[in-house]
């Protein structure tokens, strides 16, 4: 009869954390390990695998980081013609950067890839969202093996075993009170539901409860674990808070590149059908925002901001 032995028998045998050894199992990269209950078992002549995040990692340093999330409004597209905006040859007058609504964060990761900021201040009022950037920087690697363990459960299933799956964490993801000790789960859950709900949405109710409904993929890429790691790298150096915008004030000054994108004004109260917090972004909030652009550019920073022409009298 075959003997096995537990990720803790494992990971002293090896001499490797028991994390490590769950991330190799969830990798499928040991041979006849398999889920019992919540824990890893593993076959007892199993040998370590070889360690490949030296490799990864020369491979993350060649590619530049990119989104871990699908965001609406997101500038992707826009990149080019953002990037022509950050200050090439002002890098010794520009020492900071700074993007009080970094969202999917198209244009960090580029500023991250090509510039040599000495501080880098990001935030969003988007607490999952939040918390996630903060789990990617310091804990991805228990982030991938819980989301590849999501993702090895989720693919072969069919549309309604699919449906079941995607409501229930959706319940688990509005039921969940953020803290310390769940801040893996939470940013797993928040990941999940933006790879597999209707258009990469970010909604909330007036009780800022997450109301999107399951998307249509076939083959949604939950877990993607090379970029998060390159994310990983490129978050070392950075500040990630949780708040409004204003707060970023206390960094910002002469030497500060600010880049802005705010919640765009709807064309009409039929088309305001997203929020991402329980409080809509109306004109009073795009007045304040002007307020605070003013008196960021009386400091002396340099700022860009993106926003719609909705092509009506406010």
């Amino acid at each position: 009869m075959a003997s096995f032995m537990s990720a803790k028998e494992a990971a002293e045998k090896w001499d490797i954390s028991q994390r490590r050894v769950a991330v190799l199992c969830s990798e499928n990269r040991i041979g006849g390990a398999m889920m019992v209950g919540n824990m890893w078992i593993i076959p007892g002549d199993a040998e370590k695998p070889a360690d490949r995040r030296v490799a990864d990692r020369e491979k993350q340093n060649a590619v530049p980081p990119k989104p871990f999330v699908k965001w609406a409004g997101g500038k992707g597209q826009l990149v080019g013609e953002l990037e022509k905006m950050l200050p090439v040859g002002e890098e010794k007058k520009l020492t900071k950067y700074v993007e009080p609504m970094v969202g999917g964060s198209a244009l960090l990761f580029t500023v991250l890839a090509k510039y040599d900021f000495e501080q880098v201040y990001i935030s969003d009022i988007n607490a999952g969202l939040v918390n996630a950037y903060r789990v990617i920087k310091s804990d991805v690697d228990s982030l991938v093996a819980r989301l590849s363990e999501m993702q090895r459960r989720f693919l072969p299933m069919d549309e309604n075993g699919r449906k079941e799956c995607y409501y229930a964490v959706r319940e688990t993801f509005n039921r969940l009170a953020l803290s310390e000790e769940n801040a893996v789960e939470k940013a797993a859950l928040f990941i999940f539901l933006n790879k597999t709900c209707f258009n990469g949405l970010y909604r909330v109710n007036r009780k800022g409860q997450f109301n999107v409904p399951m998307g249509a993929y076939k083959n949604p890429c939950i877990c993607d674990e090379d970029n998060l790691r390159n994310v990983s790298n490129a978050l070392q150096n950075v500040e990630i808070v949780c708040g409004d915008y204003s707060l970023s004030a206390r960094v910002i000054d002469e030497k500060t590149f600010v880049y802005l994108d705010p919640p765009y004004r709807p064309i009409s109260e039929t088309s305001a059908f997203m929020s991402y917090n329980a409080d809509a972004f109306d004109d009073n909030e795009q007045i304040r925002l002007a307020r605070f652009i003013d008196e960021m550019n009386k400091a002396g920073a340099k700022i860009v901001l993106s926003n719609s022409d909705p092509n009506c009298e406010p």
